[in-house]
């Protein structure tokens, strides 16, 4: 970062998860100010050196009361980069009882809409919005059904986002393959975390022309893009991050 230019404030959302720490450190290293806003419990497993904001994405009271904090700590923010969101099960959607279904559309979904809402009027003239969806949004397999339909939405509401707050706040996606972190093992804050993971890595592994899965530093390449001056013509847009194993 050039000495004479003010280090952006970037908040993000699940920076206590594997991409969150990850996208944290390497925007630290910068020279951007960060606040982490997660689960209370992910905040206090994994410490960050930030400011950390207790947030459940899906409750609204939270929600609001999350962005209130992070109002008073900055006036205006330059990016908010969205990586919430979790599976814990997989299981056919004729199996799959309406609880389940609502639980991960409310998490992945909703909680989606509500925060990016919640951020919007902090958004500076020129930010970055970077949502994460998936590549099962698209390149949908059995099993996946909740968590599909929500991060399909998750696309569609971010291209409405683009056209509806352009050209002062931009908004793009990027959508991963899986990566290894704790979300394969019912998420961040949400399970364990070093449990088995619920997919067959090694069949997974072979079956992607990379011929590896994903490690959080894949994903955090993108999303710095998305958030910097190199990609100010680009909004309503999805990056595709799966070592090939989906080329749409």
């Amino acid at each position: 970062m050039d000495e004479t230019t003010a280090p952006r404030r970037i908040a993000v959302l699940g920076g206590a998860g594997g991409i969150g720490r990850s996208l944290v450190a390497q925007l630290q290293a910068q020279g951007d100010d960060i606040v982490v806003l997660d689960l209370a419990a992910s905040l206090e497993r994994h410490s960050l050196d930030v400011k950390g904001i207790a947030i459940d994405v899906c409750n609204e009271k939270s929600v609001t009361s999350a962005f209130t904090d992070l109002g008073r700590h900055w006036s205006k923010i330059d990016g908010f980069v969205n990586l919430a969101g979790y599976n814990s099960v997989l299981q056919p959607l004729a199996d799959m009882s309406d609880t389940y279904f609502d639980e991960i559309t409310n998490g992945n979904l909703r909680g989606a809409f509500l925060t990016a809402k919640a951020a919007l009027p902090l958004m500076a003239d020129g930010g970055s919005v970077v949502m994460i969806s998936s590549g099962l949004a698209s390149n949908v397999r059995p099993g996946y059904g909740a968590y599909s339909v929500s991060k399909a939405g998750v696309i569609a509401m971010t291209k409405v986002f683009a056209l509806e707050n352009a050209p002062r706040v931009r908004f793009n996606a990027v959508a991963p393959g899986l990566v290894d972190t704790a979300f394969l093992r019912g998420g961040t804050g949400r399970s364990a975390e070093d449990d088995e993971a619920i997919v067959n890595l090694e069949a997974y592994r072979a079956a992607t022309p990379m011929q590896r899965v994903a490690q959080p530093e894949d994903v955090v390449g993108p999303i710095e893009f998305l958030l910097s001056e190199a990609s100010s013509f680009m909004t309503g847009q999805v990056l595709w991050v799966n070592g090939g194993g989906y080329m749409p």
